[in-house]
């Protein structure tokens, strides 16, 4: 498949890389209007993972300044969109009235409305739409997921996601909420997904947490009640500029034991009801191939992403901007009618 990156900062970036390491992916263009960037320089690109940057050589891949240039270039059969959130709608509605499928990176957009936009046009085209939500790709992940498909160690007693880092250097735009939603949007959204795809829609959401943006702090603990699951809950967000690590983690009790993991140290184990730990083998491959992969497969055979579908992106997005509605009324439960 002839794909496109559109957007060459942190996640265009981490996209290229992936793509280079896929068979069936040629990256066929690059849209930036960075003139080092389109030459292959992205060495001066930074990010919230420990990804080196890197200079490529795009002597055989198409370079244009702007999004419509490569919309109206046959030779593209896939747009990847790595572009700041208040871009994603516009820009994925035009790319799939060009007839291109549409990997967009998380959040799907910035509200509920242009999410729904988006997979209309997606049907409307007969072209595949599918968000970037890499963490149901991430090897650390997949033990949590199988646990809770196949029910193989019992009824969830409670669950916490937390992820965290120092607000970001780079890209000014995601500072601007009208543009990025702000760092509990940006960030936990991630989390969010993961509960939806492990856990489904909510009832209702809480929350507590504080916001001071001029200061980098957005942080939130916010509950989700389901039915039968005693305690859900997602926690984290931008801390203090500059020096806070970057870490996500997730702690799961089941009947039969507590699964646990830490970007921090602490590789995927289980705690068995026994006393006994197990830690998992857990695969090496990068979650952002795997992803790419997916889409790629999705897209050749013509079928639905039902590993990552866009209406379950839409759900992380509507109920992520719930939570932080919730956190303005401090614990107020709100019901999810999305």
């Amino acid at each position: 498949m002839r794909i496109a990156v559109v957007g060459l900062g942190f996640m265009g970036s981490t996209h290229v890389q992936a793509i280079t390491k896929i068979s069936d992916a040629q990256l066929a263009a690059v849209v930036s209007d960075d003139p080092v960037k389109l030459a292959g320089d992205l060495s001066a690109v930074g990010g919230n993972l420990d990804r080196p940057a890197e200079k490529y050589d795009f002597s055989e891949v198409r370079k244009f300044r702007t999004i419509d240039q490569a919309l109206i270039d046959p030779e593209i059969d896939a747009v990847d969109l790595c572009l700041p959130t208040y871009l994603h709608e516009p820009t994925a509605i035009a790319a799939l009235a060009a007839g291109k499928h549409v990997l967009v990176e998380k959040p799907m957009a910035l509200d509920g409305r242009a999410c729904d936009c988006m997979m209309a046009a997606a049907e409307k085209s007969g072209r595949l739409l599918m968000v970037a939500q890499v963490l149901r790709f991430w090897g650390d992940y997949q033990p949590l997921i199988d646990a809770r498909k196949s029910d193989s160690l019992g009824k969830v007693r409670a669950a916490l996601f937390r992820r965290r880092c120092a607000a970001p250097a780079w890209g000014k735009w995601l500072k601007d909420a009208s543009k990025g939603g702000g760092g509990v949007f940006d960030l936990l959204i991630h989390d969010v997904d993961m509960c939806i795809h492990l856990f489904g829609v909510p009832e209702a959401v809480s929350a507590t947490g504080d916001e001071d943006m001029a200061n980098g702090i957005d942080l939130i603990t916010a509950q989700l009640h389901y039915p039968g699951i005693p305690s859900v809950t997602v926690t984290g967000g931008w801390h203090h500029p500059k020096s806070y690590p970057f870490s996500m983690e997730y702690t799961a009790s089941f009947d039969q034991g507590t699964l646990e993991f830490s970007s921090a140290g602490r590789p995927v184990t289980l705690y068995n009801a026994d006393g006994e730990a197990a830690p998992y083998q857990v695969s090496d491959k990068d979650g952002f191939v795997s992803e790419i992969e997916y889409f790629i497969e999705c897209a050749t055979e013509n079928k639905t992403p039902e590993k990552c579908s866009p209406r379950e992106s839409a759900a992380a997005v509507k109920i992520t901007l719930l939570m932080a509605e919730a956190r303005k009324r401090n614990g107020e439960k709100i019901p999810c009618r999305i």
